[in-house]
């Protein structure tokens, strides 16, 4: 296996393990109030179902990033979200617990729908069209985050310098999705050294970003 097909599919890997912890918590707190053997169904389930829309709506964006301009779109957008991945300090919204199987399978799948968009956008961006680097990380990061959410959370809360290593993922795919755009080819391939500089240069600009706007905030609290 190629030195780069491994490089990506540890990034997806990390990329969802990263934004994957909010749907852990959902998970958890829409089938807290059912029966144990129900419980364990409701995860299988839900997240199984999850996992599949997640795949197909992925396979979606990697065909999208092919419209003129919209790779270059994409990595601006995913610049942004991993700036709000370091600065967002709101609590987890509300989710109602289900007491039936059904509902709690509804609330899980349709919860990871809304809060799965900017995982959808970085693994299109991280996986150059390759729809198997999706399903491979998928696969290998589902269990992670299900079964390893608390450990996750927990380190997440105790050495906050991960989310700053999280966003610089983002950041790092960000960067390689602007260079993937393929009106600027000719231009990238003219000034080679770009290559290099843009994704460090989109690290630097999140975490230096997230890093400020955090200090703000803490100003002024």
């Amino acid at each position: 296996m190629e030195l780069d097909l491994i490089k990506d599919i540890l990034i997806i890997i990390g990329i969802d393990i990263v934004l994957g912890g909010d749907n852990a918590i959902v998970i958890a707190l829409a089938s807290r109030n059912l029966p144990d053997k129900q419980r364990n169904k409701a995860i299988f389930w839900g997240t199984g179902l999850a996992v599949a829309i997640r795949i197909a709506l992925t396979a979606v964006a990697v065909y999208l990033l092919q419209i003129p301009f919209l790779q270059a779109v994409g990595g601006i957008l995913l610049i942004y979200i991993a700036i709000k991945l370091l600065t967002d300090n709101e609590e987890d919204p509300d989710i109602e617990a289900k007491t039936s199987l059904s509902g709690a399978i509804k609330t899980i799948v349709f919860a990871d729908l809304v809060m799965g968009f900017d995982n959808v956008l970085a693994i299109a961006g991280a996986s150059h069209g390759n729809i198997w680097l999706v399903v491979i990380g998928l696969l290998v990061s589902v269990p992670i985050i299900i079964w390893g959410s608390k450990l996750i959370l927990a380190l997440l809360e105790k050495y906050p310098f991960l989310v700053y290593l999280g966003s610089g993922i983002l950041a790092y795919t960000a960067g390689e999705m602007i260079l993937h755009e393929g009106n600027f080819e000719a231009f990238f391939h003219e000034y080679a050294f770009l290559e290099w500089v843009i994704p460090i240069a989109s690290i630097f600009l999140v975490i230096g970003m997230g890093y400020l706007l955090n200090q703000r905030k803490s100003q002024h609290a």
